[in-house]
């Protein structure tokens, strides 16, 4: 525990010989808690712009004929009626 006191730099409290697990653990208590706050925040920013990306990929798709539609010509039967009348 000592060493990674020693390696976050953690300097005693007046008063103390040693930093205490309390003081540090209060510390990183309070770090791993906003951190996990904006680490929600930021994910669901990017998932929102992913959506976004997604519904704009699907407009351009829906915009873009997948087929050609021809104009339909009279053939067979119906051309035969149509052209006796």
């Amino acid at each position: 525990f000592l060493e990674t006191a020693a390696y976050f730099y953690m300097k005693p409290k007046m008063g103390e010989k040693e930093v205490s697990p309390h003081s540090f653990f209060s510390i990183w208590h309070e770090f791993s808690s906003d951190f996990k706050d904006f680490w929600k925040k930021e994910n669901k920013l990017i998932l929102q712009e992913r959506v976004k990306e997604a519904e704009e990929v699907c407009r351009q798709k829906k915009g873009k004929s997948l087929y050609n539609i021809r104009p339909k010509h009279d053939s067979g039967i119906v051309s035969i009626n149509c052209s006796h009348t």
